[in-house]
């Protein structure tokens, strides 16, 4: 067996790790990030069940990528609905649910 080198990791530098944060966050106007956009948009409201939120409890709503890529990110918010963290977990049950229903299908 033949011994391997020590592989060479190359660090980015300040900018571009600053700029690889900001792609993570989905930021679309160079500080704001696809949350607060979509904040702005649709308000502090779940979609599902109506709840409302302040700064108290604003922690609480997220935003749904209705096609499940978080790339996808259109500044009009088209792929985006505010859900509560009640309703957002649902949303990703039923998924599972429908999937595993699915494969009972097929047997």
């Amino acid at each position: 067996m033949r011994s391997r080198s020590p592989r060479t990791v190359v660090l980015p530098n300040a900018a571009e790790a600053a700029a690889l944060v900001k792609k993570m966050r989905g930021e679309i106007d160079g500080n704001e990030n696809y949350r607060t956009k979509s904040l702005k948009i649709f308000g502090p409201v779940c979609a599902k069940c109506g709840r409302e939120f302040d700064q108290s409890n604003l922690k609480l709503l997220t935003v749904h990528h209705r096609d499940g890529n978080h790339q996808n990110n259109p500044p009009d918010g088209s792929n985006w609905e505010n859900l509560c963290i009640h309703c957002h977990d649902d949303e990703h049950s039923r998924e599972i649910l429908g999937d595993y229903l699915s494969a009972e299908n097929i047997k």
